[in-house]
């Protein structure tokens, strides 16, 4: 097992999220891609599109993790102020980047569009970055250090990330066990916290739902000690099983 556990937080980037306009799809895509590269995705933001909000974000974000990802903001637009706004972060100027722009140029040639001042700011990259390829649409990302700056669209984010896997370093994936409670939080809570005290390398959660025969819990356990995990795994099942004894619960699956 990894001494060190490589760490990570996503910055969600748009006014269009906050408004409610539109509707994230990354953060669980990238929260399930680090979790099978052995990262722990620590925190999630979402700011506007306004530099000085980025750059605190950005600059608080970066020293606090192993790495940061951010979505969103590297567009044609007037709004489009993600890459000015990381450059500034790093205090680095920006301007139009050769390699990028041989990309983006033989690439509107190659679909009969005008390699327009709009469409040529996606070549705008801070001094210092590296690109990130984007096998979908062909702007590109870009890595300053530990950040690593993509697109908001969904198809076009998850292309960067396989992009950007084999650049970051892996930790030990988190096992995890599922228990279907077929009883309410309420029931489980109090055993549930003694399995957790008796086994601190474990994460164990209760999720709620409803289910057709009344209150149900999805109980999550998760660590990198497998070993403590299964036997956190038999003692949270012999606690269910005793709940149904009891007339507690109505059983699990």
């Amino acid at each position: 097992m990894s001494a060190t556990i490589p760490t990570a937080a996503v910055l969600l980037i748009g006014d269009e999220i906050l408004s409610g306009r539109t509707k994230d799809r990354n953060l669980g895509y990238i929260a399930d891609y680090l979790a099978a590269l052995g990262i722990d995705l620590k925190e999630a933001r979402v700011v506007p599109d306004i530099e000085a909000e980025i750059v605190a974000a950005v600059n608080a974000l970066r020293a606090r993790y192993t790495y940061l990802f951010t979505t969103g903001g590297i567009g044609p637009t007037h709004d489009d102020i993600t890459a000015e706004s990381v450059a500034a972060a790093f205090d680095v100027p920006i301007d139009h980047n050769p390699k990028a722009v041989a990309i983006l140029t033989a690439y509107f040639a190659e679909i009969g569009r005008e390699a327009n001042e709009a469409r040529m700011r996606m070549a705008r990259i801070p001094k210092g970055a590296v690109l990130i390829e984007n096998p979908v649409s062909k702007a590109p990302g870009f890595q300053m250090a530990n950040v690593f700056v993509m697109a908001g669209v969904p198809r076009i984010m998850q292309a960067m990330m396989d992009e950007i896997a084999p650049r970051l370093a892996k930790g030990v994936p988190m096992a995890v066990r599922n228990i279907e409670f077929r009883g309410g939080e309420g029931d489980v809570a109090k055993p549930l916290s003694q399995v957790q005290d008796r086994y601190p390398s474990v994460v164990i959660g209760s999720y709620p739902f409803q289910a057709p025969d009344g209150f149900a819990t999805n109980l999550v356990l998760r660590s990198r000690d497998v070993a403590a995990l299964d036997k956190a795994l038999a003692e949270v099942q012999a606690i269910a099983t005793d709940l149904v004894a009891e007339g507690k619960a109505r059983g699990w699956s």
